[in-house]
């Protein structure tokens, strides 16, 4: 090789080299690579203790279904839980003597357990390389998503370890992610395991109320657990971001009460902590709905509102009733009315935005059982036989097909009825809709709002209960 050819490979060396010395340089973040369901994953290695395999988990009864239960890693009493189960993603039928690919994670103070399919290795890369990921990510919610990474032509979903096994709610913006396909069914298996000392398996059961990991690691370590609600905050946030992604409901001061209180008692009856499709969103909001809704109201739910309305000497009594539906309920309304205000005139504004519903209101028949029912001293009965309501009823109803978040031209109102429909808004419709119920409101009127919905917080109402109904009063 002749010198100058010599000299041209030294300094190609020399520049691989120094390239190959510039890149580890710039290696300043690394993770853990795993796959589940033979797609790639990684983990801030900052996160990750140690790498183990084990098996045959003391099950712990009341907890979420990805908690497979706890596990003694050297004295520690750690919850193990199993992220395919976590992520809906198949789990095939377990063999109890078949050991489990498990990372040990560290997240603030509390140790878990988490078992994948497989573990890959440890993979360097440049911060700087970690992209966003897509919004359409449709493995898992994109709020668990720290970023994609490249590195070897395989692409890796970097996991926010933190946000998924915090139990604290993080105060930012949610972001909706793809939605969940319907999960297998998994049965999980009792297996028994060594004894654990008795102070450490009455903190793991805590009375049967173990709700999730970080009560589990939290009762475990001595500390003092957080009440159930605030345990499920991330999961009530993430019900919230699905209930408006699939029935446009809108969680707020409104309601949140309710939603609160529902998914404690939705996630033991369904062993869910998510709700994966529109029927599970259905089964959600199943006993949110005020009675009645949609349908004729029996005597006793009838006498309850008319219970509720105030006395009223004025000589009409004007009403307004946005989301009135197919016109059961204004219906229903005007007959209680009559009854409770027989000498005045009774002007009922029943709005909706569904044009169909509004359009057919008119012309509703009335099911024959209603004339043997209180109904009855208000129908007539059509040459055709049908039931329908006397003229004096229907002349008090005028339906209109209105939006009610926009200008309202009505007059001063003496009742409100509007039963669930702001928690169908956003936020701002809510404000921007009760402010007006206020401004419409004569001085002696009352609102009457969803049985399981309750002013915003940014207004101060009086309030007159009568069973389950609430008569909302200007302040």
């Amino acid at each position: 090789m002749s010198a100058e050819n010599e000299t041209l490979v030294a300094t190609q060396l020399a520049a691989q080299l120094e390239e190959k010395k510039e890149n580890a340089a710039l290696v300043d973040f690394k993770m853990v690579t795993f796959s589940l369901a033979d797609k790639d994953y990684s983990i801030d290695i900052m996160h990750v203790k140690e790498i183990a395999k084990a098996g045959r988990f003391t099950f712990v009864p009341n907890t979420l279904p990805f908690v497979l239960g706890v596990y003694n890693l050297r004295g520690e009493i750690i919850p193990i839980l199993d992220l395919r189960i976590f992520f809906n993603i198949e789990v095939p039928p377990r063999d109890e003597n078949k050991l489990e690919n498990m990372l040990i994670l560290q997240v603030e103070d509390q140790k878990f357990g988490v078992v994948v399919d497989k573990i890959d290795k440890v993979i360097g890369v440049q911060k700087s390389s970690i992209q966003p990921p897509h919004p359409l990510f449709g493995d898992i919610n994109i709020k668990y998503i720290d970023g994609v990474v490249e590195s070897n032509n395989r692409l890796y979903v970097l996991l926010d370890i933190t946000r998924i096994f915090s139990s604290k709610d993080v105060a930012e913006t949610p972001v909706p992610g793809a939605p969940f396909e319907k999960p297998q069914r998994i049965v999980k298996q009792v297996q028994q395991a060594a004894p654990i000392p008795k102070a450490q398996a009455a903190a793991v059961l805590e009375e049967g109320k173990v709700k999730s990991p970080a009560d589990i690691a939290r009762s475990i370590s001595g500390e003092k657990a957080p009440a159930e609600e605030d345990a499920s905050a991330v999961d009530i946030k993430f019900i919230s971001e699905s209930l408006l992604t699939y029935k446009n409901f809108t969680v707020s001061s409104v309601n949140s009460s309710w939603v609160k209180h529902r998914y404690l008692e939705w996630s033991k009856e369904t062993k869910k902590n998510q709700l994966q499709n529109s029927n599970d969103a259905d089964s959600f909001l199943k006993t949110f709905w005020s009675p009645f809704s949609n349908e004729w109201w029996s005597k006793e739910y009838a006498d309850a509102v008319a219970k509720i309305l105030p006395d009223n000497s004025a000589k009409q009594i004007v009403v307004w009733n946005p989301g009135c539906g197919k016109g059961t309920e204004t219906y229903s309304l005007a007959c209680i009315l009559k009854k409770r205000y027989p000498e005045a005139k009774i002007r009922i504004y029943a709005q909706d935005i569904d044009l169909l519903n509004v359009s057919n209101a008119g012309l509703m028949s009335v099911p024959a059982n209603l004339a043997s029912d209180w109904y009855s001293p208000y129908l007539t009965k059509k040459a055709n036989g049908e039931y329908t309501f006397n003229q004096e009823i229907k002349d008090s109803i005028m339906f209109e097909y209105h939006d009610c978040k926009n200008t309202n031209a009505l007059p001063s109102v003496d009742i409100i009825f509007a039963r669930d429909i702001l928690s169908l808004l956003d936020e701002k419709a809510q404000e921007s809709v009760v402010a007006d119920f206020i401004e419409k409101m004569k001085g002696n009127a009352i609102a009457i709002i969803g049985e399981n919905e309750e002013m915003p917080d940014s207004f101060s109402f009086g309030e007159n209960a009568v069973g389950t109904l609430v008569a909302y009063t200007k302040d």
